[in-house]
């Protein structure tokens, strides 16, 4: 992964977005990574896979017993009925 500075990132806007498309570029601040720039795509790679084992989190805690998305809308809703 490259590592820039801010200002030459500033300076240099159109060449990180180049960079960008091809890898992952970290952002340096006095030394620091404060952020990290990646193409489009890559970012909804990452997102479909965070999707993804949310999902699965999601199914294994149902088998498991625990509410499912309808039943937790209900219990929610009866909830917040009860408060009025």
């Amino acid at each position: 992964m490259k590592t820039v500075a801010a200002k030459d990132a500033k300076n240099r806007f159109g060449e990180l977005l180049d960079t960008a498309r091809r890898e992952p570029v970290t952002i340096e601040k006095n030394g620091r990574p404060v952020a990290v720039v990646l193409s489009s795509e890559e970012y909804e790679r990452l997102e479909s896979l965070e999707n993804a084992y949310w999902i699965k989190r999601a199914e294994a805690a149902e088998k498991a017993g625990y509410l499912g998305p309808d039943e937790s809308e209900k219990l929610l809703g009866d909830l917040m009925r009860a408060k009025d």
